[in-house]
């Protein structure tokens, strides 16, 4: 009974390092979230009135942020004739319209990336949290059957 009492006794630290892990990760994640949300909308970007979708939005959130790229990137593709920016000619008078719509757009879907990152941190977290409750719980509940029953009064 000893050596059960031993290996299961590293099991309720395990479970709160765990939660502890899983806490900062769903922190991190929010956090993170929210900086991205609060950073765009500080730039008072609007999705364009031709966008698919969420037309006249401020851009503070990644589906916002996505349908503007793709705005954007329709936008550089009219200006340059279908061509990126690599394959205009140096001379070519939208040549630096189509590269900022490039940056642009490249910086958009950063942000989209982020608030990705933060939504995989911030669900890690809580799947974290679970399993930490669930290793703290089942060594509460092998003490308890490991623990010697009463005799008889």
């Amino acid at each position: 009974m000893a050596s059960t009492n031993r290996r299961t006794g590293a099991v309720p630290l395990l479970g709160l390092l765990v939660i502890i892990a899983g806490s900062a990760l769903l922190i991190a994640g929010v956090v993170t979230y929210s900086v991205v949300s609060s950073t765009l909308a500080a730039q008072k970007i609007t999705v364009s009135d031709d966008a698919a979708y969420f037309a006249g939005q401020q851009v503070s959130q990644p589906w916002e942020a996505y349908a503007e790229a793709m705005v954007i990137a329709d936008h550089a593709a009219d200006m340059a004739g279908g061509k990126t920016y690599a394959e205009l000619p140096r001379d070519d008078p939208n040549r630096e319209s189509v590269m900022t719509a490039s940056f642009l757009q490249a910086s958009l879907f950063t942000s989209v990336v982020a608030f990705g990152v933060a939504a995989l941190a911030a669900g890690l977290g809580i799947v974290l949290l679970l399993i930490g409750f669930a290793l703290r719980r089942l060594a509460r509940a092998t003490a308890l059957a490991d623990a010697p029953s009463p005799g008889p009064a």
